[in-house]
């Protein structure tokens, strides 16, 4: 499955010029009525012009107004978002609704995420990475989480993978790897500068790289060597920008199941780890 138009437009958000965000701000939250629209209509709408419009169709890949529409129409169906009683609203008047809503969204979310990814490619990344050496996670800010989370889980299945919260470790850590080592890079936009600089330190070094972000046209996926797209519906709810961590996460889990089944080891691995740390738990 093609990604859908309203996660182009929600990944692509930050990369808009101001009239393109004042359209995509309305569509994200008036999409339901935008398949009913004119073009004029949704320009005076969202208060930008005609040709802002148009310019905006061309940059979240649609041919004109036209075709968005029936995207997002077809998309509307598709989706678990059909449902007349869900919207984009969250209010602790109405928590039941608001759950509903929100899980509706997450759950498109993870869909999306999953349809998008490339079997024979996907394949390739797993023997790649459980070949490796090394693994090495990298990512900044909010991503670091889902990095840090990543280590331990390969580690767990007997794959030796470090991450770090500190920038400059990571880079150094990076500089170490080999020719045939791995490093998993983990972006939002995929225009992280941190991020840039650990991939160009892995192709320094020769190591392969997979970059997991929700642009598929972004500067770090464009200099890995595999990439992974993650939908987002954050947009839907938060009107400043906020990376949601479950689809990279849910790649990150996928790898690590993926690598559980084809490693011999890897149920008496984990066991031993958890034995290992059973005694600081209650």
């Amino acid at each position: 499955m093609e990604k859908t138009v309203l996660d182009t437009i929600c990944s692509s958000f930050d990369n808009f010029f101001d009239s393109e965000k004042k359209i995509a701000k309305y569509i994200i939250n008036h999409y339901d009525k935008v398949v009913d629209m004119t073009v004029g209509q949704l320009a005076t709408a969202s208060g930008a012009s005609e040709a802002s419009v148009s310019r905006f169709c061309k940059k979240v890949g649609v041919k004109g107004f036209h075709h968005l529409k029936i995207s997002l129409a077809k998309e509307m169906v598709e989706s678990d978002i059909k449902d007349v009683n869900l919207s984009n609203r969250i209010s602790v008047d109405d928590v039941e609704q608001s759950l509903q809503n929100i899980l509706a969204n997450k759950v498109e979310e993870l869909k999306q995420t999953v349809s998008m990814m490339n079997e024979k490619q996907l394949k390739e990344i797993l023997e790649t990475i459980q070949k490796a050496r090394r693994v090495e996670f990298v990512a900044v800010g909010n991503t670091i989480p889902v990095a840090i989370d990543g280590a331990f889980k390969f580690n767990q299945v007997g794959i030796a993978a470090s991450s770090t919260p500190i920038w400059e470790s990571q880079i150094g850590a990076v500089y170490n790897l080999q020719k045939g080592d791995v490093v998993i890079a983990i972006s939002n936009s995929g225009e992280s500068r941190g991020v840039m600089t650990a991939l160009e330190a892995a192709r320094e070094v020769g190591a392969t790289t997979l970059s997991i972000t929700n642009n598929e046209q972004s500067s770090v996926a464009k200099v890995s060597d595999y990439h992974i797209t993650t939908a987002t519906r954050e947009k839907l709810f938060l009107d400043g920008y906020c990376f949601s961590r479950v689809s990279a996460t849910t790649v990150v889990e996928i790898l690590y199941l993926f690598l559980t089944s084809m490693i011999q080891e890897s149920y008496k691995n984990i066991a031993r780890h958890e034995n290992a740390i059973a005694g600081d738990k209650i």
